[in-house]
């Protein structure tokens, strides 16, 4: 699987969030067909580059591209939604080293000198719910609850505690939270992406429908946000407020309609 052939200049970046907005697994295909017909006909009008924009592993992403029948692959992918990614010239992924280095040595600094912050949530969580704390290679700290009404109580006590850390950042995807550093999330990576382009927010398009694609749905990261029908209440009333659009369908289909929002029939000026 290899990405479209590249462009002599590219003019506009399209973000995309992938499972719950562009990706459902009991749908067949998890992707629909019409979405790559989308991105083919928008790269001859329109020069774009296309990424995926990702809280999931570089591995577990290419396992869901693979799983999805991608007939060609991203531009660009962004995982654990702070590692950025691009095609290597021999294939497979080669990672933007600077910026993925310099965010890990960041994030790493940040955990060990906010350890004091994230006991104290750890121990909140512990003490007062069931949900998991994770802690692992390569995700240092995070939670997993039983419950979305669950995470919504942890999101909401802990807000006090983690304010003692202004740099500590955190997404929340339904039940599971992962904490961060505030410079590296999917916002930041994508402005890192449209840069590495040349172009700025008013060329970048971003769809998400979740809690951790709020970073990314702002002016400051791109001035085209939208969200699929499923996208959650926060979401959608976060799009509406900025200017963006709504779509009717669900998913896939709502990536679509939202595409033909922003570049049909003609060229965003």
């Amino acid at each position: 699987m290899k990405p479209l052939d590249p462009l002599p200049l590219v003019t506009t970046v399209l973000s995309f969030d992938f499972d719950g907005t562009l990706h459902v697994p009991d749908e067949t295909p998890p992707v629909p067909r019409g979405f790559f017909d989308m991105i083919r006909r928008l790269r001859a009008d329109h020069a774009i580059s296309w990424g995926i924009n990702t809280g999931r592993s570089l591995p577990l992403a290419i396992e869901g591209f693979q799983e999805s029948g991608f007939p060609f692959a991203p531009d660009w992918v962004v995982a654990r939604e702070r590692e950025i990614y691009f095609p290597g010239p021999a294939g497979g992924w080669q990672a933007h080293a600077e910026w993925n280095h310099t965010c890990e040595k960041q994030l790493h600094a940040l955990f060990r000198e906010a350890r004091p912050v994230l006991e104290a949530v750890r121990r909140l969580i512990e003490e007062y719910t069931g949900a998991q704390w994770i802690a692992m290679e390569g995700e240092p700290a995070g939670a997993i609850s039983r419950t979305e009404e669950e995470m919504d109580w942890i999101a909401a006590k802990m807000l006090p505690i983690v304010a003692e850390e202004p740099r500590l950042g955190w997404q929340r995807n339904s039940i599971y939270l992962r904490f961060g550093h505030r410079d590296f999330q999917k916002g930041s990576c994508l402005s890192e992406v449209a840069r590495h382009y040349n172009l700025g927010a008013p060329r970048c398009f971003a769809i998400g429908d979740s809690h951790n694609d709020l970073e990314m749905l702002v002016p400051a990261h791109a001035r085209m946000i939208a969200c699929p029908n499923n996208a959650v209440e926060e979401v959608r009333q976060h799009v509406a407020q900025h200017g963006g659009y709504v779509a009717q369908a669900s998913h896939g289909a709502g990536v679509i309609e939202a595409l033909e929002h922003f570049f049909h029939p003609a060229p965003v000026p």
